[in-house]
């Protein structure tokens, strides 16, 4: 990924990629990040998952600063999460880590993030027609092939990058008349080079 890390992203270390890669701890992540802060219980009923499993796993997340309380919401003995940070970025050193289980950690979790693209392309694809025109129409499910070196292809993601960043300004406020226009756009980028043997 490109090295400017935006707004409250997270640099993964190996600690902390191996405090993270768990497929639950993952989707709980992204639930915080995505739907905002939740309890233990809201999480386990919205992933099919234990109350158990979803606290435990909670509590691993916290203890490697991925998750905080959320002291505005909890009351009595509710307790409520939320993400410390807006997302995460990966560095190519934790392929060549000398730890093999820091090199498992990565390889986990990076596959883990290709089944959650996976997972909500298909999820767009199955309730499609139940989204107005309008947002049917701005979907996109494009791919290209290019011939590019190494530095072209890290100079183009650090472009992308920067215009997805350059929107996160331009979203409507919660309390304007174009908030009733707006929803969660997920955006995926993936870019790999390809043998044509």
């Amino acid at each position: 990924m490109p090295e400017s890390a935006p707004r409250n992203y997270r640099s993964l270390d190996p600690r902390s990629l191996r405090g993270l890669a768990h497929p639950l701890r993952m989707r709980l992540l992204n639930t915080l990040r995505h739907d905002g802060p939740a309890t233990a219980s809201q999480l386990a009923h919205k992933l099919g998952e234990s109350s158990g499993a979803t606290s435990y796993h909670l509590r691993q997340l916290a203890a490697h600063g991925f998750v905080e309380d959320d002291p505005e919401r909890g009351k009595g003995r509710e307790r409520w999460w939320k993400a410390s940070e807006d997302g995460t970025s990966f560095d190519d050193s934790l392929f060549t880590d000398p730890d093999p289980a820091v090199r498992g950690a990565a390889d986990l979790f990076l596959h883990e993030v290709a089944t959650t693209h996976t997972q909500e392309v298909g999820t767009w694809l199955g309730t499609a027609r139940e989204w107005p025109d309008e947002w049917r129409r701005s979907s996109d499910l494009s791919d290209w092939t290019l011939r590019l070196t190494p530095a072209q292809a890290y100079e183009l993601n650090q472009k992308v990058h920067e215009l997805i960043e350059s929107y996160k300004d331009l979203a409507p406020s919660a309390d304007s008349a174009d908030s009733e226009d707006a929803a969660q756009v997920r955006m995926h980028l993936h870019a790999f080079p390809r043998s044509t043997d």
